[in-house]
């Protein structure tokens, strides 16, 4: 008995085939729905990266770290960086002066891994573009304001990173976002406030020189000061100590000395009113 079928209607032949052909159409479909099915369960996340997963549009709130995962087969995954990132910016901010001063700085920052499916829901993956930027443009501009150009240019350049740095993640915190550092690379002044703000710190610099030289002047005019009073004082005591009786004695001792000398001499005693000895000849 053949397995071939016909199928008529109104005597005209409307199809013809074997029931095994439509059992492995039916197993190579089934194979490969699971074939997808088991493909599109995997995820994969990349290193420095989070995975937030979206089921339909609709933010599960799930969060993949890095690595293979096996998921809902319907879920999307929607990979976000988590490495540090920097926004370099160039703005020109007015001083508490009303001076205008060109800005350059860079901004570290990256995205808190426990926020990531908010900052996905509320911010997308632009999120530097959309809020980043203009937060550290507005938060340069309010700290700059409070500060003179001259202590912008010169020592309080660190205390103004440092209040950008602290407004900054207060702002950004609150949004899953972590500054991790601002540089202020470059600051630029008009040229006229620069050439009198370095006259002056030449000005200073100059004056400290000199009042370094008048010190040290003054310390060696009183070092010689105490040396004189040393030999002054050292000269007054050798001479109290001084008396004729012992210059005639020290005359005796060298009388002797040189009386008991080998070579041939006359020693005359007496000559003078203090009786030291004469030497006449030798």
């Amino acid at each position: 008995m053949s397995d071939e079928f016909v199928v008529t209607r109104g005597g005209k032949i409307v199809g013809a085939g074997r029931p095994g052909t439509s059992r492995l159409v039916g197993s190579l479909l089934a194979i490969t729905l699971v074939v997808i099915l088991l493909w599109a369960s995997i995820a994969y996340v990349p290193a420095g990266h989070v995975g937030v997963m979206t089921l339909f549009g609709r933010v599960t709130g799930q969060v993949l770290p890095e690595g293979t995962h096996f998921v809902n087969p319907f879920a999307v995954n929607n990979t976000m960086s988590v490495r540090t990132q920097e926004i370099k910016e160039t703005a020109a901010v007015p001083s508490n002066e009303g001076l205008i001063i060109t800005l350059d700085t860079s901004l570290l920052f990256r995205l808190d891994p426990s926020k990531a499916s908010e900052v996905y829901r509320s911010l997308g993956p632009l999120y530097p573009e959309i809020v980043v930027e203009p937060t550290l443009r507005s938060v340069i501009r309010e700290s700059t304001a409070s500060h003179s150009a001259n202590a912008l240019y010169s020592g309080e350049r660190e205390q103004v990173a440092r209040q950008i740095t602290d407004q900054l993640s207060l702002a950004l915190g609150q949004r899953g976002i972590i500054v991790e550092n601002i540089l202020l690379r470059d600051i630029q002044l008009p040229a006229a406030l620069k050439t009198a703000i370095e006259t002056k710190q030449q000005a200073e610099q100059e004056s400290l020189a000199m009042s370094f030289r008048l010190q040290k002047e003054t310390q060696e005019a009183q070092r010689k000061r105490i040396e004189a009073a040393g030999i002054r004082d050292f000269q007054q005591i050798v001479a109290q100590g001084i008396s004729p009786q012992l210059l005639e004695w020290k005359g005796i001792e060298a009388t002797e000395n040189l009386a008991k000398s080998a070579n041939t001499k006359i020693v005359v005693i007496g000559n003078s009113k203090n009786g030291l000895p004469l030497i006449l000849g030798q």
